[in-house]
C-alpha cells in the first residue's frame, strides 16, 4: 500500500500521490484500499487542514483497472460478486472524500478518465494543468459510467454531463473550467505550486470553521430551500459560539491578526 499511495505532510497540508505511473494510476482494488486507509487516517488527524490528491507520472488517473476486472470474470459467477464489491468500495472512497473534514484538492495532469474523472469531480476543488483531459469514456467499451455519473452530475450542468457520458468524448482543461469541473487551469510547470498555494490558503483559515462549513456545504445541497436556510442558520449559530470564532471577530474589529488556538 505504501508503494501504491504516498503521503507527504507539510505546514498543515497532506499530499497524497497515486503512485502507479506505469499503469496511469488505476483505481485497482489495492489502490482503493490504500486510499480508504489514508482517508480514514486523515479524518482523525487534526494537524492536517487541507489535502492535495495527485497522480505520479504523466496521468492523474485512468480509472478502474480493466485488466483486474477482466480477470474477475474467471470466477464461477462470471465476476458478479467481485464487480459489486469493487464498485461499492469505490463508492465508499468517494463518499469518504466528501465526508472528510478537510477540503480535498485534486491536482490533475494528463488523463483523468472514467473513475479518474469521478475522483476529480468528487474532490472539493481541482487545479488542472493546461494539457489535462477529462472524460467518462466507459461507453466507448460498452460500460456506461454510472457511478462516475453521480459525482459528475453534481459538478456540471446535466446536458453537458449527459453528452460526456453518452459520447465518451474527452474535454480539455479549458472546457472543464468553463463547465465547473475544475477551479483553475495553469501551465504544467506551475501545477504543483498552484495546488499547494490553494491548499495553503485553505490551511491558513480556522480549521474548526472550515470543517463545519464543508459539512454544511454538502448537507444543505441535498435540502429544499427553507430546510437549507434553517439548517445553515443553526450551523452558523453554533459556529459563532466557538471561542476561536469570537477571537477572529474581535481581532478583525481591532485590526490585528487573530490568535487562534485551533
Amino acid at each position: 500500500m505504501e508503494d501504491l499511495l504516498t503521503r507527504e505532510d507539510a505546514a498543515g497540508v497532506a499530499t497524497l500521490t497515486l503512485n502507479r505511473p506505469e499503469r496511469l494510476n488505476p483505481l485497482s482494488d489495492a489502490m482503493l484500499d490504500a486510499l480508504q486507509a489514508a482517508l480514514d487516517a486523515l479524518e482523525q488527524d487534526r494537524d492536517i487542514r487541507a489535502v492535495v490528491l495527485r497522480g505520479a507520472g504523466r496521468a492523474f488517473c485512468a480509472g478502474h483497472d480493466l485488466r483486474e476486472m477482466s480477470a474477475a470474470r474467471q470466477a464461477p459467477d462470471g465476476g458478479a460478486e467481485a464487480f459489486r464489491a469493487l464498485f461499492a468500495k469505490c463508492s465508499k472512497v468517494m463518499t469518504s472524500i466528501t465526508l472528510l473534514p478537510q477540503p480535498v484538492i485534486a491536482q490533475v495532469q494528463g488523463l483523468a478518465a472514467a473513475a479518474g474523472c469521478q475522483l476529480v469531480a468528487t474532490c472539493d476543488m481541482a487545479v488542472a494543468g493546461e494539457g489535462a483531459r477529462f472524460g467518462v469514456n466507459g461507453v466507448n467499451i460498452g460500460l456506461f459510467c454510472s457511478t462516475p455519473m453521480v459525482a459528475l452530475t453534481r459538478n456540471i450542468p446535466a446536458k453537458h454531463a449527459f453528452e460526456m457520458l453518452t459520447t465518451g468524448a474527452f474535454i480539455d482543461a479549458a472546457r472543464a473550467r468553463e463547465l465547473g469541473l475544475v477551479n483553475r487551469v495553469v501551465p504544467e510547470a506551475g501545477l504543483d505550486a498552484a495546488a499547494q498555494e490553494l491548499a495553503a490558503t485553505v490551511a491558513a483559515k480556522l480549521a474548526t470553521a472550515v470543517r463545519i462549513g464543508k459539512r454544511a456545504f454538502y448537507e444543505q445541497a441535498e435540502m429544499g430551500l427553507q430546510q437549507a436556510y434553517a439548517h445553515t442558520g443553526e450551523v452558523m449559530a453554533l459556529n459563532m459560539m466557538d471561542d476561536d470564532t469570537a477571537e477572529g471577530i474581535t481581532a478583525f474589529l481591532e485590526k490585528r491578526a487573530p490568535r487562534w488556538q485551533g
